[in-house]
């Protein structure tokens, strides 16, 4: 399972501009709309000293990072639910994302043209949100005609399903995203097959070309120099004294992902940091390090990344006993550096 964030924005907002930036990918970018129609796939390494410390000791022959995935879409435009700018294949590959990172234009370009015709930050968020309500709001009126036969029937679940999106209907009617309503476990299980779009946390990025006093948005940047500054090898970057502000924001999208890291060690080989969902047990982590693990896990060994720096080596850590044996249901804490006995 990828772990996947959706670059989302009008057209011309800087999601192609932030995507190369942070993949090192060539892509199309053009001062016109629509530069981007089929999505731009790439995974990014989650900066870890942690990793780095890890190594410093192991001395493996080779490092990982955990990585998240980003997908850059096409600019989605007012009407965009209604197919609008190929808008309805666009908020479908939304869909199939954990959360939203959304880019707003704030910077002033004569070369580049805005939809909109003029830069409006508020208006522009506004747009998107709407259009994203729209869509939930259609997913919604197509199950209801769906679940309508079933509930009347008197299945249980049918009925407890079809009054919920009624009430959310009602709640998005009234502009609100399903995100901002107060759901319980039950609630949310009863809605996961649908992927609402409104229901998936989102990042503000807002581009700048200069300082701004909007505090609506606490993560601001320039895409343009993030780009040139992504191209920088790490001679040039200490050179120019530069600092690289991406690791931050996709930092950032990992903790809104709800994830935490995990560490192997594979002997003097490889030294490998995994992305784990918070609360996650270890039959869980072990089966993200070798699919068959989930079958054939027996136990494991486990150790804080600090303890084993402490200890010098997973054989010093062994000796001295600070390494414990845990279970199936062991819940994975961040940090951990584990050996799964199979």
């Amino acid at each position: 399972m990828s772990f996947s964030v959706a670059i989302v924005g009008l057209p011309n907002s800087g999601k192609s501009t932030l995507f190369k930036a942070l993949t090192k990918k060539k892509v199309g970018i053009a001062p016109y709309p629509f530069t981007t129609i089929s999505p731009n796939i790439g995974e990014v390494a989650v900066f870890d000293k942690r990793l780095e410390a890890i190594a410093k000791i192991i001395k493996p022959e080779k490092i990982t990072p955990a990585v998240i995935e980003f997908v850059d879409i096409a600019g989605l435009v007012k009407k965009a639910h209604q197919g609008e700018g190929l808008g309805n294949q666009f908020l479908a590959q939304i869909r199939e994302c954990k959360i939203i990172l959304e880019v707003v234009r704030e910077f002033k370009s004569d070369q580049i043209e805005h939809v909109e015709k003029t830069v409006d930050s508020k208006r522009d968020m506004e747009i998107i949100r709407t259009e994203l309500i729209l869509k939930d709001w259609e997913t919604i009126e197509n199950a209801l005609k769906n679940l309508e036969g079933k509930a009347k029937s008197g299945q249980k679940e049918a009925i407890q399903k079809f009054n919920l999106l009624k009430t959310l209907k009602d709640r998005l009617n009234e502009g609100k995203k399903i995100s901002e309503l107060n759901l319980n476990k039950e609630e949310i299980l009863l809605i996961k097959e649908f992927q609402f779009l409104t229901e998936k946390p989102v990042v503000y990025l807002l581009n700048i070309d200069r300082e701004t006093d909007l505090k609506t948005i606490p993560i601001k940047m320039n895409l343009k120099m993030e780009e040139e500054i992504s191209e920088l090898n790490e001679n040039e970057l200490k050179e120019l004294e530069v600092k690289n502000s991406l690791d931050y924001l996709v930092q950032t999208c990992y903790d809104v992902l709800n994830l935490i890291t995990f560490y192997t060690v594979v002997g003097s080989k490889e030294v490998r940091a995994w992305s784990l969902k918070k609360g996650s047990e270890a039959v869980i982590a072990a089966s993200k390090v070798h699919s068959d693990f989930k079958e054939k896990f027996i136990k494991a060994e486990v150790i804080n990344w600090e303890k084993l720096i402490n200890a010098g080596s997973w054989p010093e850590a062994r000796e001295s006993g600070v390494l414990k044996t845990v279970g199936k249901e062991y819940l994975v804490q961040d940090g951990d550096v584990i050996e799964f006995k199979i």
